[in-house]
Formats: structure tokens, C-alpha cells, sequence
């Protein structure tokens, strides 16, 4: 690292930048892979963009919108970016390491079975209307996000990602414990978790809020370096700089408050119309850039900014339950027939990869399938098909017992290479003769069509936001997500294995134990029972002018503006 920071001095890089190219670097040593590349003319964030300018607003375009103001309740990415930069978390996981390092606490410590965690909080932290952050908001922040209140119309949201959460108790006005029934392993990386359903606390005066009233921006109290101005649904959210603000995580060395006056998020659902808008200047970044727009951004001098989604790779989850899907050798036929390297070369840009895995290549406990379970295998696919007694129809459609292997997906629009992913996917496996149906839809049908999934759907198409092999319990585990509907109907699956071998991610904080547990679980899941088809590494994608600087991406991929600035007159 010394040698790094002399290159850096000597090429006259600030000194504050240093951390994005060392980041950069990091994630290449470490996991293998560039989770941050910026490509394209002006200067970027590994060059000396000059020191920070105070002011400005930034205008922002999403694919998506926010549904809610509350950043407990967000389930898209739109949601969770934005409750990202008006609440704050326990913990900041680094995005090149995956460490857990201090931010609203400054310490913390556990027992050695796991079930009790206790934080050490900051005590010069307050919320916007100026209450304090300490340890009773802690709890009434923990209990409402796990447990919900129905008087207030607010659902539970954080069952799934803090399972077993029993209390938290205040050992005195700055100390919190929290409690499990079971060993949870994944709760330290669970107190930085940046994704949906995101535990962003809020104060008490929101917490006593019914869900009607805190469609109200300015009654969503956080602590975090914006404040909510304007929220206008489907159309965008306005967010203004917090005074006063001066607790960033230290892992940022950002020191008082953001530099931006606001941020604004315009939701633009085509994507043609978001590249129009940046070019135009009508907006100065846009997230969700086409993959065919990116090289023409970059050649016009638009910077490309990316990082892939830490977590579980875009996947066909199968329905285990429901025929033909219930039929392990349709399943690995599906996980061998379709060409991995036309996706690459045809759909995909440098911003994204090919699974390997059911993990996304940062999360730690990653294994690399694609020379066994995940290669392109038609001829092996077909004797698979041929020997459980898919025989091919008259129009190339296998058929057995009188049914053909129609194999019905449901899929999730919001991600620009989704559905030409699986359209790919679809014509390959035509080839050997499995009919592929593809239902691609936003996520309000998705959601709706979700829950006739168990008895209507062969394939839900999704993937799982969170730096964390527990990532896999979350939503592969028979009592968690059962994303693959395991029952005694699902032939041949040995329901107790999964859950026990699953279940171990949860019981060590052990680097090397969590990997091995992490392999098994991959092995389990990819090859033994073939229960998933990861299909590609999905990646966040951001294209902005040159005069832009300083956008975050976190361990979970979702974007923070504290350290954002523009060059003076832009």
C-alpha cells in the first residue's frame, strides 16, 4: 500500500481521493474481479478531479420510483438509495473488504454463541429534528423494524433479515444489546445492510407515525446527510443537505456535512429517454444506463461508473414442487443448456459477468461452478432429458407421460438485462427441447404474481441483495425464502439437509469455517439437488458528466451522496 500511495502523490492525486483507487485495487487482489471501473473522458475518480466545492444540486435519473417515503418499508432499489442518504446504520461495511467497520456505533462485541451483540453508540449523534440517536431509539427502532405495529398500519419488515430477534435492551442511555433465539453470524453484517427493507433508523417522533402519515417526507425523520424536501410519487424525491451533519463512517473520511445543497431523483422509466436527458444536461447522472448506451456515453466523454451487486447472482429459482420442474434431471438440463458465452459476447457489457456461482464473485465463501454444473453442455443436457424419459414432439417439445416440458418463468423488468438474459436463455433451450415461457413484468406484478408462485410458476427469476454468504439462507432456506418451494413433493431433495447445511452460515464468524460452510451450501444447492440456474452478476451502472465526482457505491451496491460534489458552474 505504501508503493500505491507514493504512485498517487507523485501523479498528484489528493490525498482524499486516495481511498477510490485503493478500494479498486483491493477488490482486484482480493476477489479476483474490478467492482469499480470508470471508463470514458474527463477526469474520474482515480484522478486528481481537484478538491471538493460545496453547493449545487444534483439532478439524478432512476428507472424506478419511490413507493414510500419510509426507508424500513423500500423493496427497490429506487427506495433504498434514497433511505440510504436520509438514515444511517450501526455499522458501514467496506465495500472492497467486506469488513464491518464503525459508523453510529463506535464498538462492539458479542458472546461466543453468537446470540448477544452489544453496540457501543456515538454520542454526539441527533436527528434532524434534533433528538437525540441513543439507546431507547436504538430499541424502538429494532422492535418496530422486526415486529411491525399494526395500529399503525406498519408491517414487519426485518423478520427474514434479523431471524430469531428476540429484544433489545438498554444498558444504559448510549449501550444496546440485542438478542437472538439462535446464533446469528450474519446480524454484525445485518447492522450495515444498505438494501431493501433496509433498518435506517428513524426518530421516535416517525416511529409514532402510522404508515398514512409518514407518506408525509417531512414527518421521515432520519439522521443521515439529507433531509427530505419534496417526495412526488412516480415523478421524483427531492432531498436537501442536513445541517449540522458531521458522522459519516470513518471508512469514508468525509468530515461535516454533505456538499451538495440538494439531490434530485427523476424517475424515467425509458431508458432512451434517460440517456437523452444526460446528454441534453437535463440531468447530470443517470443510474440504470442501457448496456447499449454505454460505450457511445463513454465516447461522448460521459463517465461509466459501476459496481456489481454483492450477493446472489440473477438466478432461476425452480419451483421444486411443481411439475416438470419437480424433475431433477429437467433441472440440470436447464443448468447445462443454455450458452454462457453468447450472453457475454451478445448482451452483456464489461459492467457485468457471467455467474459462476449462485454468490456474486465479492461475497465472501465464493466458488467458481463454471467447469462442472454451469458449463454449456447441450449434448449432456439432452441424454439427461432422454434418460428420465423426455422424448422430443413433433415440433422439437419433449413430452413424457402425455405432457409437454413447458417450464413457465415469472421475471422482474427493472434490471436492463434481464429479459434479453433470458430471452437468450429461452432459444438455446429451445434446442433441446424444453419450452421456456417468459413472463417479465415490473415489480409491483412481479410482487402480485409472487404469491400464486408455488402453484403457477416453474421459475421465480431473481437475485438477493447483501454482501453475506447468508445471503443463501435468506432465500434458499426451507423456513426462510423457499425461494424453491421445497416440500415432501420435491422429489428426491432431502428437506432437513438444506436446512441444516444452510443453517451453518449462521453459527461462526470464523473466516475459513464460514467459507467452507459457504462451499457446502453452494454445492448443496448448484450441484447435489441443481435447485438453482444462476444465470449473470448484476451490476449498477451509472453514467455521469465529467464535472460530477465523488458518488459511493456501498458493499451492497446502492449509492451514498454525502461525498458527491460538481465542478463550480455546472
Amino acid at each position: 500500500m505504501s508503493d500505491l500511495r507514493s504512485t498517487l502523490a507523485n501523479a498528484g492525486v489528493p490525498r482524499r481521493r486516495w481511498r477510490w483507487v485503493a478500494a479498486a485495487v483491493a477488490v482486484v487482489v482480493i476477489a479476483g474481479i474490478v467492482v469499480a471501473v470508470v471508463r470514458g473522458g474527463g477526469s474520474g475518480e482515480a484522478t486528481a478531479a481537484g478538491q471538493p466545492v460545496r453547493g449545487g444540486t444534483l439532478q439524478f435519473a432512476l428507472i424506478d420510483y419511490q413507493r414510500s417515503p419510509d426507508p424500513q418499508w423500500g423493496t427497490n432499489y429506487a427506495e433504498s438509495l434514497i433511505g440510504n442518504n436520509i438514515t444511517d446504520k450501526l455499522t458501514w461495511q467496506d465495500p472492497a473488504t467486506g469488513e464491518i467497520t464503525p459508523w453510529l456505533a463506535q464498538s462492539w462485541e458479542y458472546n461466543s454463541d453468537l446470540t448477544e451483540f452489544t453496540f457501543h453508540l456515538r454520542r454526539d449523534v441527533t436527528f434532524s429534528d434534533g433528538s437525540p440517536f441513543d439507546a431507547e431509539v436504538v430499541k424502538a427502532n429494532f422492535d418496530q423494524y422486526v415486529h411491525g405495529d399494526p395500529a399503525l398500519g406498519i408491517l414487519p419488515n426485518g423478520a427474514s433479515l434479523l431471524r430469531g430477534y428476540r429484544e433489545t435492551q438498554v444498558l444504559d442511555p448510549y449501550t444496546v444489546k440485542i438478542s437472538f433465539a439462535q446464533p446469528l453470524a450474519s446480524f454484525l453484517q445485518a447492522s450495515s445492510f444498505t438494501a431493501n427493507a433496509q433498518p435506517g433508523f428513524l426518530s421516535l417522533s416517525t416511529l409514532k407515525l402510522s404508515a398514512d402519515q409518514r407518506t408525509d417526507p417531512t414527518k421521515v425523520i432520519g439522521t443521515g446527510p439529507f433531509v427530505y424536501e419534496s417526495w412526488e410519487p412516480q415523478v421524483k424525491t427531492v432531498l436537501a443537505r442536513r445541517a449540522g451533519y458531521h458522522w459519516s463512517p470513518p471508512a469514508l473520511h468525509h468530515e461535516g456535512e454533505a456538499y451538495l445543497d440538494k439531490v434530485v431523483f427523476n424517475t424515467i422509466p425509458e431508458a432512451s429517454v434517460r440517456t437523452g436527458s444526460l446528454v441534453s444536461g437535463t440531468v447530470d447522472a443517470t443510474l440504470d444506463v442501457g448496456t447499449t448506451d454505454e460505450k457511445p456515453l463513454a465516447d461522448q466523454g460521459f463517465q461509466i461508473i459501476h459496481r456489481g451487486v454483492s450477493g446472489t447472482a440473477i438466478y432461476f429459482a425452480f419451483n421444486s414442487s411443481l411439475f416438470p420442474t419437480n424433475d431433477i434431471a429437467v433441472r440440470k438440463a436447464i443448468q447445462l443448456g443454455w450458452d454462457r458465452q453468447a450472453i457475454e459476447k451478445t448482451i452483456l457489457t464489461p459492467s457485468y459477468s457471467i455467474a459462476k456461482s449462485i454468490l456474486e464473485p465479492s461475497v465472501p465463501g465464493f466458488a467458481d461452478y463454471s467447469g462442472s454444473v454451469l458449463r454449456y453442455d447441450p449434448e449432456q443436457a439432452k441424454r439427461l432429458l432422454d434418460q428420465a424419459g423426455w422424448v422430443p414432439g413433433a415440433d422439437g417439445i419433449r413430452v413424457k407421460d402425455g405432457r409437454k416440458l413447458t417450464v413457465k418463468l415469472l421475471g422482474i423488468s427493472n434490471l436492463v438485462v434481464n429479459k434479453p438474459a433470458y430471452e437468450s436463455v429461452q432459444q438455446d433451450l429451445r434446442e433441446i427441447g424444453i419450452d421456456l415461457q417468459l413472463t417479465v413484468v415490473p415489480i409491483p406484478d412481479y410482487t402480485a404474481q409472487q404469491a400464486k408462485a408455488k402453484t403457477d410458476w416453474n421459475i421465480t427469476a431473481a437475485n438477493r441483495s447483501r454482501n453475506d454468504p447468508a445471503a443463501l439462507t435468506l432465500q434458499f432456506g426451507p423456513s426462510a425464502g423457499n425461494s424453491t418451494y421445497l416440500s415432501a413433493d420435491s422429489t428426491g431433495v432431502d428437506v432437513n439437509e438444506v436446512a441444516q447445511v444452510l443453517g451453518k452460515l449462521e453459527t461462526t464468524l470464523d473466516p475459513a469455517t464460514r467459507n467452507a460452510y459457504a462451499k457446502q451450501a453452494q454445492d448443496l444447492l448448484l450441484e447435489k439437488y441443481a435447485l438453482v440456474n444462476p444465470v449473470y452478476n448484476p451490476s449498477q451502472v451509472i453514467a455521469h458528466a465529467p464535472y460530477v465526482h465523488g458518488i459511493v457505491f456501498d458493499a451492497q451496491s446502492r449509492n451514498h451522496f454525502v461525498d458527491a460534489w460538481k465542478n463550480p458552474g455546472n
